[in-house]
């Protein structure tokens, strides 16, 4: 059992080892997200959605580095028979922590910039661009998985900060697991 325990030890030091080495990646990152509205007696259900964007990772020391994203990101939440899409353009800037060679604790604040919103009920679609907020803040928290040197996978909650419409009190919740490949 003791020569299994320090094999696997091994195994997990070098694959960290190897990653380490690339200071500086990119590439893209897919995922899927559960999305909702959250505050003051606000009621809403999840809505299941999606994100895609790129990612840059400058690992500073071997237990840190800073990830910045641009990722398209569809929002939003159901209330009753309404859908609500509210769709950004989100720029986190992500803090990982590297607790483990392969395994990160990720922290840090996020900029949405809205690109559309909508509502549909029973298959009519109303605009809502001109009562949604143009920019909302967040912060996220969550973790990194490096599968390989170039494979990784993440799990992260968003929280935002500023109310998603002018005159309610929702602002988004968002949960998503996404996969990613560095360059």
């Amino acid at each position: 059992m003791k020569k299994i325990t320090i094999a696997l030890m091994c195994v997990l030091l070098t694959a960290g080892a190897a990653t380490a080495q690339k200071k500086f990646t990119f590439g893209p990152k897919v995922g899927f997200d559960i999305t909702h509205f959250w505050g003051e007696g606000v009621s809403h259900e999840v809505r299941p959605s999606y994100q895609a964007g790129l990612f840059m990772e400058y690992r500073a020391t071997d237990m840190f580095a800073i990830a910045p994203e641009v990722v398209f990101a569809s929002q939003g939440g159901k209330h009753d028979k309404t859908t609500y899409y509210v769709n950004y353009v989100n720029v986190p800037v992500m803090m990982k922590f590297y607790v483990a060679p392969a395994f990160s604790i990720d922290l840090g604040p996020q900029l949405g910039i809205n690109v559309y919103s909508k509502r549909t009920n029973s298959g009519v679609s109303l605009d809502f661009k001109k009562t949604t907020k143009d920019v909302e803040f967040g912060v996220g928290l969550g973790m990194t998985y490096n599968i390989t040197d170039d494979v990784f996978v993440q799990g992260r909650y968003t929280m935002g900060l500023t109310k998603v419409y002018e005159y309610t009190k929702e602002k988004n919740g968002n949960a998503q697991i996404a996969i990613g490949y560095r360059f």
